[in-house]
């Protein structure tokens, strides 16, 4: 990788990496990342993954800035916006404002938005099913449980996320309708995407409350879970990209929020001279949804488990099992 510029702009400061060098000239496309970034080994990691794709498989060339702040967000996809990409891509919730603004002001552009749903017609949002595959690993979690007590830790409170935590305690009570499940969120800033001390904080306060499989979805802070997890011998559940290798044995499974897929069919697309705005959703039945099995936790998913879970996933998909979803609570 090559360090191509350094700007320092009042309230933040980016680098702008180059990523390419691709054989094959294709889409050029830009990345804002929030302050996780790239390595967040979740949600941006994911992200990474599908532009990493992007460029081996379609020759794009690829380009991005992890934001230091919120401050960052607009600044960052005007900057992009003003150079010679094909496609702009908004990484997170948290960036929806910003790009309202933004798109409007680049009609000649196209943006990529994940998790939130901007509107116009440059812009194309992708949402995902993330209920469903948190019901899945809700009830592995039930499964797995020797004291009836699992956990949720997650990021920064906000109706995406209490979306994982409704779909995650549906999966729970499908398999033990007495089991109770520990509730924690980390904060209510984007601070709460990256903050592993905390994570470990609430992580241990759940085990002392005789939680023995916890689920997190909150970004880089879940590095603090796993920290936990293996110093107190129970299980963890991963989220967003397959985390079971991050501490092998000790992650009963990941709920896969397949973000990296997103990327890489809109840069196909693109790729082909395709580009419709609009919403695009992905779930269980397009496998954009789904939880991990590999050699990592292999040996802690018995076959009965696995059998029980894909039925789960069956019925769900064959529209027989309804998962509550926290956006239709009214």
């Amino acid at each position: 990788m090559t360090l191509l510029s350094r700007r320092f702009v009042p309230a933040f400061v980016f680098l702008l990496i180059s990523l390419s060098g691709a054989a094959v000239a294709g889409p050029k496309i830009a990345i804002v990342f929030d302050k996780g970034g790239k390595d967040d080994k979740s949600f941006n990691s994911s992200a990474y993954a599908g532009a990493m794709e992007a460029k081996e498989k379609l020759g794009a060339t690829i380009k991005y800035v992890e934001a230091a702040d919120a401050n960052a967000f607009e600044p960052s996809l005007k900057e992009f916006a003003k150079k010679d990409f094909d496609l702009i891509v908004a990484i997170g919730v948290s960036q929806s404002d910003a790009l309202k603004k933004v798109a409007p002001l680049f009609p000649d552009k196209k943006f990529l938005i994940i998790d939130a749903e901007v509107k116009g017609p440059n812009v194309i949002t992708a949402l995902f099913q993330e209920q469903e595959g948190s019901y899945l690993v809700g009830a592995m979690a039930a499964m797995k449980s020797k004291t009836g007590v699992v956990g949720f830790i997650g990021g920064m409170d906000i109706p995406l996320i209490r979306r994982f935590q409704m779909g995650y305690e549906a999966g729970v009570k499908k398999i033990n309708p007495k089991g109770k499940v520990v509730v924690n969120y980390i904060g209510v800033t984007g601070d709460a995407w990256h903050n592993p001390p905390r994570g470990k904080e609430l992580a241990l306060a759940q085990i002392s409350e005789k939680a023995d499989v916890i689920f997190h979805a909150s970004g880089a802070s879940g590095a603090g879970l796993f920290d936990a997890v293996e110093e107190k011998g129970i299980l963890a559940i991963g989220v967003d990209s397959n985390q079971n290798w991050v501490k092998p044995g000790k992650v009963l499974t990941s709920m896969l929020k397949r973000v990296d897929r997103a990327v890489y069919d809109v840069v196909a697309d693109l790729a082909k001279g395709k580009f419709t705005a609009g919403v695009r959703r992905f779930g269980l039945k397009d496998s954009g949804i789904d939880y991990a099995m590999d050699s990592n936790n292999a040996s802690l998913v018995t076959p009965e488990m696995k059998t029980k879970v894909d039925g789960l996933k069956g019925e769900i998909i064959a529209g027989k099992i309804k998962v509550p979803d926290y956006y239709e609570k009214k």
